[in-house]
């Protein structure tokens, strides 16, 4: 997984169950409230984005 976080200037490269991520060049850690919001926000933007990505392609798919 490769998820950009602009806010944080970073990259989400892996994630566990219980809440650790793994960030580009760093050590597991757990997020602090303001970075799982960074992230929140981007992993939703992205939803987003590949939902209008796959609707631009395939237009008679159904949410």
């Amino acid at each position: 997984m490769r998820l950009y976080i602009e806010t944080m200037d970073t990259v989400l490269v892996d994630y566990e169950p219980d809440g650790r991520v793994k960030l580009d060049g760093e050590d597991w850690s757990t997020p602090t409230l303001q970075e799982r919001r960074a992230i929140l926000h981007a992993a939703q933007t992205d939803i987003e984005r590949l939902q209008d990505l796959v609707l631009a392609l395939d237009p008679d798919t159904t949410n």
